[in-house]
């Protein structure tokens, strides 16, 4: 019965806790206990209440053995964060982010729509070419605040240009974080039964693009392209006119070509972010007394992310082995096989539930891997299909959730003034325009792949 199935149930739970704003890697923690606990009592004819309690200890200890073991699915990517934060934090402590900010105002600061689209490109470049995730965010808002506001251009279309560009190129471009979650594609449908290369993953994500556009168009020059007038207010400015390119920007420059072109040609991101780091400090990018620091700055921008994605994938290996999946197939692919549009919609809305609950589309994808694979399998959709959907069902509510980094990162920079809301300005726009446009248009899409 579904409404008794260890995995429906557990994940029910994790996402209810995430909603209620638990914390996320407790949330999974406990999700897993409770599906290893529920799995082996369901199958027991005759249970009395002191059987239940002499024997749950050891079932707990079971659970969290075989969650741990799991977690070793997620080490390549784990690490690729952890590293990926050092270079980021490197990138951080030079004024080489600024510079480029400098460099590029210059030729943006005076037609809106030229402005507006060219914070999405700049927020593209910095998930791949200069992988500083979201921290670029509160460099370069706070200082344009007073141009949009000249412009009256309303902050929620800037806000659903930085979302596009924080969250289109992880999806479809294979470097940089691109690189961390099209492996993780890889690694977890080639586990769970769908055998694909990291090629097919890039030529089909690809087509996430015009969901992600359409979002965008329509956000920026239909639903939110009428003025709006904010208060001035005085804003800390960075001195611009006095930075310069020195040694240590000249470092990290060359450690992120470096890391850049590693990437290109081993795809092995985990290598390609440490040689790059090593180059750095032998450059003096990074000062050697200071590599402690950096690193463990690393830590603190990526290293919570990362072990999200190490407990996600111990929780997929506890889904595996309570036996609910099987279960789970049985019981929907009568229904999904009805309808094979309804089953697509079905499952990319509930990506779009546990990844809101969660936070984070990379921790998203091993769960919904092991869910997924096995319905769509037995649905008969190539696997071409399968990458779409399981890699559009993962991104799905990372625009929008009010614990998403992205989001959060966003609105800190628009409400450097004190005028910009996090729910009304940031995430109910970007929910809206993408989490739709994924939703509808990702359906439409994934059916032709079929």
């Amino acid at each position: 019965m579904l409404l008794t199935n260890p995995v429906f149930m557990g994940v029910i739970l994790m996402t209810l806790l995430c909603f209620f704003r638990f914390n996320v890697l407790l949330s999974v923690l406990l999700s897993g206990i409770f599906v290893g606990v529920w799995s082996k009592y369901m199958h027991l004819e005759h249970l009395d209440f002191i059987s239940f309690f002499t024997q749950l200890p050891q079932a707990m200890m079971d659970s969290m053995k075989i969650l741990i073991d799991g977690m070793q699915g997620n080490l390549q990517t784990a690490l690729s964060y952890i590293l990926l934060g050092a270079v980021a934090a490197a990138i951080s402590k030079t004024n080489l982010t600024a510079y480029l900010i400098k460099l590029v105002s210059n030729f943006i600061s005076h037609r809106k729509y030229v402005l507006i689209l060219s914070l999405a490109l700049i927020a593209c470049f910095s998930q791949n070419l200069i992988p500083i995730h979201v921290a670029f965010v509160p460099l370069l808002i706070p200082p344009l605040l007073m141009i949009f506001n000249k412009l009256k251009i309303d902050r929620r279309a800037i806000a659903c240009a930085l979302t596009f560009g924080l969250t289109t190129p992880y999806m479809v471009v294979p470097l940089g974080f691109g690189l961390i979650y099209q492996t993780l594609l890889v690694d977890n449908l080639n586990s769970n039964g769908v055998l694909i290369n990291l090629d097919q993953v890039s030529n089909t994500m690809i087509f996430a693009v015009i969901c992600m556009l359409v979002g965008l168009f329509l956000a920026v020059f239909v639903f939110y392209a009428k003025p709006r007038e904010y208060k001035e207010e005085q804003i800390s400015k960075m001195d611009f006119d006095n930075l310069t390119m020195g040694k240590k920007e000249w470092g990290v420059l060359a450690g992120l070509g470096l890391t850049l072109l590693l990437q290109i040609l081993t795809h092995n991101l985990p290598l390609s972010g440490l040689l790059g780091f090593v180059l750095m400090v032998l450059l003096g990018g990074v000062e050697y007394n200071k590599v402690n620091l950096v690193f463990d700055d690393g830590l603190k921008i990526m290293g919570y992310i990362a072990f999200v994605m190490l407990v996600a994938s111990g929780y997929s290996e506890v889904l595996k082995q309570s036996g609910g999946i099987d279960e789970l197939v049985r019981v929907s692919v009568p229904f999904m096989d009805q309808s094979h549009f309804l089953a697509i919609l079905i499952m990319l809305a509930i990506g779009l539930l546990i990844t809101i609950g969660i936070g984070s589309s990379f921790g998203t994808i091993p769960i919904i891997a092991t869910l997924f694979c096995p319905i769509c399998l037995q649905l008969g959709f190539s696997p071409v299909a399968i990458i779409f959907i399981i890699g559009v069902a993962g991104a799905l509510g990372d625009a929008g959730s009010p614990a998403s980094e992205t989001t959060l990162g966003v609105s800190v920079g628009l409400n450097a003034d004190g005028q910009g809301d996090h729910i009304k300005d940031t995430c109910i726009p970007t929910f809206i325009f993408f989490n739709g446009s994924l939703l509808v248009l990702g359906s439409i899409i994934a059916f032709f792949l079929l």
